[in-house]
């Protein structure tokens, strides 16, 4: 096996995928048999500088610099090869948000991320004139949202894009998106798969009055299907990503895409009836629906696969930030009592303790608002833990409810859909760092959506070895196979996965937390109001 690695390896019949996610930005080396060869990854942290979420230009190029350096010297510790080209690449990353650039090719703004809750006005104008929802992190929120504040960068608008789009366009010069990125930038015609052009001019004639020297198809970037040519790296890009010179150029690109496309490719969640669930700093779930939903509802987003299927979307800003601070700060005790705890251990016994607590949490309540919460209306973030003086107050307890409310806002959007829309769905596959600890997160999440969750053994490798996956379709696939056909038949057919399904009796506690997670929204915004 290893020859055949190391031979892939010198001729080039590698693929490589990279992912920008929210606190780590990681590459993939695949084989021709899709499974991973060698890895690399870069810790990153957004900042907040003016009241926004950001991530500098400058932290971007060194996170992918970085992540890709350290896949290639994987390569040569395990294998003694110089990696030197490769047959495909793709680049994933964060959805939405919003990056803005002049004629030139100068951002015009700092990176305005998914995470920003500042859109509300936008959000509400843009849903009412489309009757179709436009959440607040989608980048034409963003875009209206400027217009609307009359900030000064509007008329010198160029172009405009998404993380994964710009880190595209500068390694290939091409200004294209995958569709299911696209789909969170402006709404996309299912039948042409491409923006809304009934849509572009209704946005079109809402703007006239702005008096700007662009049309809004005139800046963003045309929209490509997963298995098309999406450019090749240039010269100068294969300096951008390789920085000591050895990466050649010449090497095809696949259309970039979001964490949410390659969250489902990488879950083999692209056809009709399934779904996944993305667990980490934020959290989301997906389904592949059968048909459209009977109307408008501002907790559920409609996005499409990287195939251009419709998928109901149901995003939560926030999951476990505010529970890894708490982990956080069990390791500064354990520190303090002289016990250097390894982070893996720590955080595998207190996620067992959770199974140990009581169905409802004991009467405990949290709020992991590190950042605002568009799907229960909050702009601003404010993490807050609630007891009364008759809850079961213990430590498995305190893990469980944190591990509940990283859930909570989610599962308002999905009881939507398996409730009220009754949308059908057979199994919903996990993957992100909720899922890590064996068993605890699966059967939390599967007691939110009361709907068996599976786990596969390639969940850990992410959406970095999901846009490998869609490069590798574009190089393979051979003619009319779809997407479905291609990850089903020859990545996934030999792949195991572990379904769980939910305990009636965790069920009935999160329901009975849902109750009091509800109703005690307005001690939360009391928490706000009073800061």
């Amino acid at each position: 096996m290893s020859l055949n690695i190391k031979n892939a390896i010198q001729s080039g019949k590698t693929i490589l995928g990279i992912e920008l996610g929210s606190t780590r930005i990681k590459a993939v080396l695949i084989g021709e048999d899709h499974a991973p060869i060698a890895s690399g990854s870069h810790d990153w942290e957004n900042s907040y500088v003016n009241n926004i979420w950001t991530y500098s230009i400058e932290d971007i190029w060194k996170g992918i610099q970085d992540s890709y350096q350290r896949m290639t010297n994987d390569v040569k510790q395990q294998y003694g090869i110089t990696l030197q080209t490769v047959r495909a690449i793709g680049f994933s990353g964060m959805m939405h948000g919003y990056m803005t650039f002049d004629k030139d090719g100068e951002l015009l703004m700092p990176f305005r991320t998914w995470r920003n809750n500042i859109t509300e006005q936008s959000s509400k104008a843009l849903t009412e004139l489309f009757n179709y929802q436009i959440p607040q992190r989608w980048s034409i929120a963003h875009l209206y949202q400027a217009i609307l504040n009359q900030e000064e960068h509007i008329a010198d608008i160029s172009f405009q894009t998404t993380l994964a789009g710009y880190i595209h366009w500068k390694l290939t010069g091409q200004q294209v998106l995958g569709v299911g990125e696209a789909s969170g930038v402006f709404p996309i015609d299912l039948n042409t798969k491409n923006y809304n052009q009934t849509m572009i001019n209704q946005f079109n004639e809402l703007i006239t009055s702005s008096n700007l020297p662009w049309k809004l198809e005139d800046i963003l970037p045309k929209v490509l299907v997963a298995g098309e040519n999406a450019g090749v790296l240039t010269e100068e890009g294969a300096k951008l990503l390789d920085v000591t010179g050895e990466l050649k150029a010449g090497i095809p690109l696949c259309p970039p895409e979001g964490d949410a496309g390659t969250g489902m490719v990488a879950t083999n969640s692209v056809a009709k009836r399934t779904g996944n669930v993305s667990a980490g700093t934020s959290v989301f779930a997906m389904v592949v629906l059968e048909k459209e939903l009977s109307k408008v509802y501002s907790e559920i987003d409609l996005v499409t696969t990287p195939a251009g299927n419709l998928v109901a979307m149901a995003h939560s800003n926030n999951c476990s930030s505010d529970l890894n601070a708490w982990v956080g700060l069990f390791d500064e005790f354990s520190k303090a009592m002289g016990i250097d705890a390894d982070m893996n251990r720590l955080y595998g016994t207190l996620y067992n303790l959770a199974l140990q607590g009581d169905s409802d949490c004991g009467g405990l309540l949290a709020y992991g608002y590190l950042s605002g919460e568009h799907i229960t209306q909050f702009e601003e973030g404010r993490p807050l833990f609630v007891r009364s003086s008759d809850s079961n107050f213990n430590l498995a307890n305190f893990v469980r409810v944190h591990l509940f409310t990283a859930l909570g806002a989610l599962k308002i959007g999905m009881d939507i859909l398996l409730k009220q829309e009754e949308v059908k769905l057979d199994e919903i596959l996990g993957h992100g760092g909720l899922f890590k600890t064996k068993d605890v997160g699966q059967s939390i999440m599967a007691a939110a959506l009361n709907v068996p969750v599976s786990v596969m053994e390639t969940a850990g490798e992410g959406g970095a070895w999901g846009i490998a996956l869609l490069a590798a379709y574009m190089m393979n696939k051979a003619d009319n196979e779809t997407l479905e056909e291609y990850l089903s038949q020859k990545v996934f057919a030999e792949k195991s996965s572990m379904a769980m399904s939910p305990d009636p009796r965790d069920v009935d506690g999160f329901e009975r937390f849902m109750k009091r997670y509800t109703e005690g929204l307005a001690i939360e915004r009391a928490a706000i109001e009073s800061l």
